[in-house]
C-alpha cells in the first residue's frame, strides 16, 4: 500500500510535462521506490513484532525460591521429628520387653531357688534321719512328774533315769505304743531309780501327763 507522500509524487508525476518523458519516468520511478521501502518496512514490523517488556503481579523468583527452600526446611524438620519418635517409640518397646523378660527370668530363678532349696532341706532331713542311729534298750515304764511344781528350774525337755543305766545327758528316742514319738534327754535322777532301773519318770505339765499315768514304751539311745 501506497504513502500519501508516493501518491503526491505519482499526480506530480502525472501532471509533467508530456512532451518530457523523462520527467514523468524519474518521477515514477521514484513512486515504486517508495512504495518498496514501505512495503519492505511493513514486512518487517510484521516478521520483527517490537517485543513489549511485561510483568505479573506478584511474581518474584527469588521470593518464590526462598518459598520452595522453607517448604524444604519444614518437611526436612517434620521427617527427622517423625522419625525421632519412631525410634523413641521402638527405644521404649524395647526397654519394655527386656525388663519383662527380666521379670519372668527372675520369678523363674527364685522359683528354681525355693525348689532347690525345698530339695535341699528335704534332702538333708533324710540324710539325718538315715544317718541317725540308736540303740534299742528294750522296754521301760514311764511315770510323769511337773518340774515346777516340785520347784525344779530342769524345764520339760529332760526325763529322770537310772544314772548308772542312763547317765547325765544321754539322749532318748521313747517310742510309745501308739507310735508317738518323744525325744528327752536325761538331766536328773530320782529315789525310785536306784529300785527300778528300767523305769522313766518324763518331766511334763500336770495339764499334759496321760491320764493312765503309768504308760510303757520302747527306749532307745540316740547317737
Amino acid at each position: 500500500m501506497a504513502s500519501n507522500h508516493s501518491q503526491k509524487v505519482e499526480a506530480i508525476a502525472d501532471h509533467a510535462d508530456a512532451d518530457n518523458d523523462s520527467s514523468h519516468v524519474n518521477a515514477k520511478s521514484i513512486v515504486l521506490s517508495n512504495e518498496a521501502k514501505v512495503e519492505q518496512a511493513n514486512a518487517h514490523s510484521l516478521i520483527n513484532p517490537k517485543k513489549e517488556i511485561t510483568f505479573t503481579v506478584g511474581t518474584n523468583d527469588i521470593a518464590e525460591a526462598a518459598h520452595q527452600i522453607a517448604d524444604q526446611k519444614a518437611a526436612a524438620a517434620k521427617a527427622a521429628e517423625e522419625q525421632a519418635a519412631a525410634e523413641q517409640a521402638a527405644a521404649e518397646q524395647a526397654a519394655a520387653e527386656k525388663a519383662q523378660q527380666e521379670a519372668q527370668q527372675a520369678a523363674q530363678n527364685a522359683a528354681a531357688a525355693s525348689a532347690a532349696s525345698a530339695a535341699s532341706a528335704s534332702s538333708s532331713a533324710a540324710t539325718t534321719a538315715s544317718t541317725e542311729t540308736t540303740t534299742n534298750k528294750g522296754t521301760f515304764k514311764l511315770s510323769f512328774y511337773d518340774p515346777s511344781v516340785l520347784g525344779s528350774g530342769l524345764g520339760y525337755g529332760g526325763v529322770a533315769a537310772n544314772l548308772s543305766v542312763f547317765p547325765k545327758g544321754t539322749r532318748l528316742k521313747i517310742t510309745l505304743s501308739d507310735g508317738t514319738v518323744w525325744y528327752r534327754t536325761v538331766n536328773d535322777t530320782g529315789s525310785f531309780a536306784a529300785g527300778n532301773p528300767n523305769q522313766l519318770d518324763v518331766a511334763m505339765p500336770n495339764s499334759q501327763i496321760p491320764s493312765a499315768g503309768v504308760l510303757t514304751a520302747t527306749v532307745e539311745v540316740v547317737g
